[in-house]
């Protein structure tokens, strides 16, 4: 069970002394003068320290709520403060998977293009090889004063697409 605190009369206090001392605080002598919460009444017939006794409680109460529905009204400011954050997030996200999908793009025609210069190299490297092979075949051919037909080495891939104005 829980403890009630028993209060005591002590001789030396003056129940009519205090609540002229009460009396004298406020800003008018009627109980009704004083602002109360719309949700509480005095009842007809109270004692003055009565009715200043619930008064003071439901002012305590009244104040609590109001500290409660202050922590309400931050909870809220924070909860879109969060919402806020969050879309902000989503942007931010939305920005990396544009970035990603720009840099696969890119690494892509970087890769493409180096592929096209393996071949076009290939390409070249062979050209090379059969012009190296015609002339060491002409120098040592049956003779050399016949004018041999120039023949045009047959290019494949890239090479075969590349005009002489791109390469030079």
């Amino acid at each position: 069970m829980a403890s009630v605190e028993q209060l005591h009369r002590r001789d030396g206090v003056n129940l009519v002394q205090l609540e002229a001392d009460i009396s004298s605080i406020r800003s008018g002598s009627s109980i009704t003068s004083i602002n109360l919460p719309d949700y509480v009444e005095h009842t007809a017939g109270v004692s003055r320290v009565g009715a200043l006794s619930a008064e003071a409680v439901i002012r305590d109460y009244e104040s609590a709520a109001k500290e409660i529905e202050a922590m309400g009204t931050e909870l809220i400011d924070a909860a879109q403060k969060c919402e806020a954050l969050t879309a902000q997030v989503h942007d931010a996200i939305a920005f990396m998977r544009e970035t990603a999908a720009g840099y696969r793009e890119e690494g892509r025609k970087i890769f493409k293009r180096i592929e096209e210069c393996a071949l076009f190299t290939e390409d070249v490297r062979k050209t090379c090889e059969q012009v190296k092979r015609r002339m060491t075949e002409v120098s040592v051919g049956p003779s050399s004063d016949e004018e041999l037909a120039p023949q045009e080495p047959e290019l494949t891939g890239i090479a075969a697409k590349v005009t002489m104005s791109e390469v030079r």
